[in-house]
């Protein structure tokens, strides 16, 4: 026996012959296949001037000590290198004289977070990265100040001008050209404030710290002041996080943002879960014109009649959104050209009877042409498309190029048999296909599952019926199901009659 069957049998009985019903995206059909140190700001008291003058001289006491020799020398006119020698000297060591004031203690109070930092930072930090890091969202040595977010909910930033200059191309022109800003404060209003600090944090650390609420406000800050790299974390943590119940708001923002990847993957998730998309509360959140581009989709994978009902919903959605009432003259002023991209004339006259007939979104002129359109000999002209969407046609994966019919049989008799496999592309599952009886035509209640590390992805109880040929019969998940590449999925199925 080779020995991935070998191995697969570790994981159940080896499924004879299985098919997997797979959704693949259209461009795959044209081939073959972050931890730092706490932010510190210290702070700097106003000091009178007797008392600016005793606290320079303490701090150049500390910093180098001098003896008589090198007093003499220098009062002798010495040399600046040799004076340079003087400072040859261990900034960290303690020092051995008596302190007060705002150094004394060699300690100054973070203002931010009350930490008690040493004097002596830089040495226990030793590296760049670390006492770069230890700037960020500092007090210490700021010299511009960001007023981060709209008025009644803003955040006072402080930051370096240096950094943020050298990080970013829009900051370098803000501080650094002919046209630099000369205020000490710069107002933001159209960038949130947690958004503002991940852009900063990174700029200052390479950190990247996001989450799922500020992921897409990042985005728009890492866009607005060019930081290319975080802007890419930003569309991966995206494309990872991407399902159904998300895909069309963030296909709305992957255009706004101009990310053709991010708009790809939501458009195939968009494609093979269509039904599960267009039912989303994100749905009612897009914008009109993304809603259009969905509703001329081609490759939408759903029926015509839950293309309606999302539009109803947005249109239901957007009045609110604009103050409106819930009226019908309402819901098609929002939608505008919208209505009439849905394809009426493809639902069955018993879908538009119950559904589009009689939501009133429509007039009494365009109800009564359907009706004729469904029923009359000679159809009237109609509004709405004609033409069926193509949706995804399923294409079939066969475990088994080929089976010894007959001589190769087991039976189901109420067990459990399953298949462990894996992708090198992103695909979705639509159904697994079995085998039935080779005595004749029988029928068979089944259930199958589709799982990732012992959890259930998916599964249906439901029947089906072969005929006695040794084709393989599908069996459909309620909805397709995506899987990823390079993880282990196990199919089962199991007879339960």
């Amino acid at each position: 026996m080779p020995a991935a069957d070998r191995r697969l049998l570790r994981h159940g009985r080896i499924m004879r012959c299985l098919t997997f019903l797979l959704l693949l995206p259209e461009a795959l059909k044209k081939s073959r296949r972050l931890p730092g140190g706490l932010p510190v700001c210290y702070d700097i008291l106003p000091l009178s001037s007797s008392k600016r003058k005793q606290q320079k001289k303490k701090m150049a006491a500390e910093l180098y000590p001098a003896d008589s020799t090198n007093n003499a020398n220098l009062a002798n006119g010495t040399t600046v290198a040799d004076a340079e020698k003087t400072k040859e000297v261990q900034l960290c060591a303690p020092s051995g004289g008596s302190g007060s004031g705002a150094t004394s203690p060699t300690a100054q109070q973070n203002v931010n977070n009350n930490n008690v930092e040493p004097a002596s930072w830089q040495c226990s930090h030793p590296t760049l990265r670390e006492r770069n890091a230890l700037m960020f969202n500092n007090e210490l040595m700021a010299d511009v100040h960001f007023i981060v977010g709209p008025l009644g909910a803003s955040q006072r930033v402080p930051a370096h001008k240096y950094v943020l200059a050298v990080g970013s191309s829009v900051f370098c022109a803000m501080f650094y050209s002919d046209l630099a800003e000369e205020e000490s404060e710069i107002h933001i209003p159209d960038v949130e404030p947690a958004a503002f600090l991940i852009l900063l944090k990174y700029m200052y650390s390479d950190e990247i710290d996001l989450e799922a609420d500020t992921v897409l406000a990042t985005l728009y800050a890492a866009k607005k002041y060019i930081v290319p790299a975080l802007a890419k974390a930003c569309v991966t943590f995206l494309e990872t996080s991407l399902e159904a119940k998300n895909a069309c708001v963030l296909l709305s923002q992957s255009r706004l943002f101009e990310e053709p990847e991010l708009t790809q993957r939501c458009w195939e998730v968009i494609d093979a879960q269509a039904e599960l998309a267009l039912r989303s509360e994100g749905f009612c959140e897009i914008d009109l014109l993304t809603l259009e581009i969905i509703l001329q989709r081609e490759t939408l994978n759903t029926k015509e009649v839950v293309v309606f009902e999302a539009v109803m919903n947005w249109a239901a959605a957007e009045c609110k959104r604009q103050g409106l009432g819930p009226t019908t003259r309402n819901k098609r002023e929002v939608l505008g050209r919208a209505l009439f991209l849905v394809r009426i004339p493809t639902m069955s006259l018993e879908e538009f009877a119950n559904g589009a007939a009689q939501s009133d979104i429509l007039t009494l002129e365009e109800t009564l042409n359907m009706f004729l359109w469904y029923t009359a000999a000679n159809k009237p002209d109609v509004d709405f498309p004609l033409t069926v969407r193509k949706g995804l046609l399923p294409q079939r994966c066969h475990r088994f190029q080929s089976s010894a019919y007959r001589s190769n049989q087991w039976r189901y008799r109420g067990r459990c048999d399953s298949i462990q496999f894996a992708v090198d592309k992103r695909i979705f599952i639509a159904g697994l296909g079995l085998y039935g009886s080779s005595g004749g035509k029988a029928e068979y209640c089944v259930k199958i599952e589709l799982k990732r590390q012992g959890v259930t992805l998916a599964q249906n109880l439901t029947k089906f019926v072969s005929d006695g040929s040794s084709s393989t019969f599908p069996v459909w998940f309620e909805h397709p199901v995506q899987v990823e590449q390079d993880a282990f999925y196990t199919a089962f199925s199991r007879s339960l009659l």
